[in-house]
């Protein structure tokens, strides 16, 4: 056994993955507070090789130091858009066809494990803030709700890491 070199790994240069072709997922951040949530976020849809990243409210935009630390140079490949409220971001994601889903413990969720999302569909998902989740407009303007399934005393898991959790899930259905 041996480690493969990071040069062995034929990885996309920067040039090629933005003429790739995307998965059909956007990811909202509503109100995230951590820079590196968001770099990671960044690091995390580049590896899934998502279509775009929408910015809202207090969510830090790039360049930022704190947010290239985690983000390891995606902030160059990723695409992103700055909304000051998230309504204005979904809007737009709807009449581009994008179906929305708040990743959110409320009424009516449906389990991450119980979901399975549609190869014909685009999708946003949204991801709120650190301690208040997704805000009250974007679940109005949800399509609908996905719980990730906890089981220990925790109420809930870090963004970045529900984000690579809902991501992993989506992409084996859309592969």
């Amino acid at each position: 056994m041996r480690k493969i070199k990071n040069e062995e790994l034929n990885r996309l240069s920067v040039d090629d993955y933005k003429v790739s072709d995307k998965f059909p997922v956007v990811i909202v951040l509503d109100n995230i507070r951590s820079l590196n949530n968001i770099g990671s976020t960044f690091r995390t849809a580049d590896c899934f090789r998502l279509f775009e990243i929408h910015l809202r409210g207090i969510t830090a935009k790039p360049p930022h130091r704190e947010i290239q630390k985690t983000a390891l140079g995606a902030t160059a490949t990723v695409d992103w858009k700055y909304y000051e409220n998230t309504e204005d971001s979904l809007r737009a994601l709807k009449e581009s066809g994008y179906k929305i889903y708040s990743i959110e413990q409320i009424e009516n969720s449906v389990f991450l494990d119980d979901f399975t999302p549609n190869k014909s569909e685009k999708y946003a998902l949204v991801f709120g803030n650190e301690i208040n989740g997704v805000s009250e407009g974007a679940i109005e303007l949800s399509d609908g709700y996905i719980e990730i399934p906890q089981y220990g005393t925790k109420h809930s898991f870090n963004v970045s890491v529900s984000i690579g959790i809902v991501l992993w899930q989506f992409l084996l259905h859309l592969k």
